[in-house]
């Protein structure tokens, strides 16, 4: 036996532009009426190329949205610890610099600031607030330099693993007694 060959199909195929001439209805009126043409891009496999591109151009704009808010919500939130923890600093540097030498004031009755006790109570200040800290001798004579650190955790950017922000806020308190100033 042999195989069947199939038998021959001839089709004529009439282009949309001439099918006005070829059925005599004259011009279609558009996509989706009967003679007319819907244009949609297909991929290799006959399936619609633009399906889902919506959703991802959703994820898209959910993610920077997200980003955006983490930035706003999150930045501002470092901006109010780094002015809490100058706040802190410069109160803590206050307590210190209000320290006077009993011992000199009893002898000779002027009032002098005790560096020693003045870092002392800059730091008791800062332990007593719960806050971490460092308190040095400033830069220059008679002042005392309080740093401190503040941390917090994140609200919107723990989602990609920022779980805390940190701030640090520095003061310099210049130690003296009485009142001081031009014409004094």
């Amino acid at each position: 036996m042999t195989p069947a060959t199939p038998p021959a199909v001839t089709a004529i195929v009439t282009p949309a532009r001439h099918r006005e001439a070829a059925d005599g209805q004259g011009p279609s009126s558009g996509p989706g009426q009967p003679g007319g043409r819907e244009h949609s891009v297909t991929d290799q496999h006959g399936g619609d190329a633009d399906r889902g591109s919506l959703t991802l151009m959703l994820a898209v704009l959910f993610v920077a949205l997200l980003a955006l808010a983490g930035i706003v919500i999150d930045g501002g939130a470092k901006l109010t610890a780094a002015e809490n923890a100058a706040a802190i600093a410069q109160e803590a540097a206050r307590a210190g610099a209000g320290q006077v030498n009993e011992t000199v004031a009893h002898e000779n009755g002027s009032f002098v600031v005790d560096e020693d006790q003045a870092i002392t109570a800059a730091d008791a200040y800062l332990s007593g607030a719960g806050y971490a800290g460092r308190v040095s001798q400033g830069p220059g004579t008679d002042e005392i330099q309080v740093t401190v650190t503040v941390s917090q955790p994140t609200r919107v950017l723990s989602i990609i693993g920022i779980d805390t922000i940190t701030a640090t806020g520095t003061a310099t308190a210049n130690l003296v007694s009485g009142v001081t100033g031009p014409g004094r």
